[in-house]
């Protein structure tokens, strides 16, 4: 299954989830907000992961670290889902995104 089909997929069970009974406003935020909160954890994980609480001392993996990072590409490409409703804009966007980055700094290009 193609990856952007897949955020179709995972997005559209999500709005099925809440989508009767939150307003349509509040739902845009909670995608937003959505984003943070993974955000936060893959904050603690990397904390935990180099031991910067010496209180705590190491409590995450490189691995979990990972897995969060991934939590929070997945739920920011679902939040973009949710916005175009559309897997073929989502990708557009995502990929308009990275062709400008690449734009903006050529000499990537050159070096790598």
């Amino acid at each position: 299954m193609e990856l952007y089909e897949c955020i179709r997929i995972i997005n559209a069970w999500i709005e099925n989830a809440n989508g009767g009974t939150l307003a349509a406003q509040h739902d845009d935020a909670m995608r937003i907000m959505k984003i943070s909160e993974e955000l936060g954890e893959v904050t603690q994980a990397y904390i935990g992961f180099t031991g910067q609480n010496p209180r705590k001392g190491k409590t995450h993996t490189k691995d979990d670290v990972l897995k969060e990072l991934a939590d929070v590409t997945v739920t920011a490409l679902c939040a973009i889902q949710h916005f175009t409703q559309d897997p073929t804009e989502t990708e557009k966007v995502i990929t308009d995104k990275i062709r400008h980055i690449m734009a903006r700094s050529p000499e990537m290009l050159e070096t790598h």
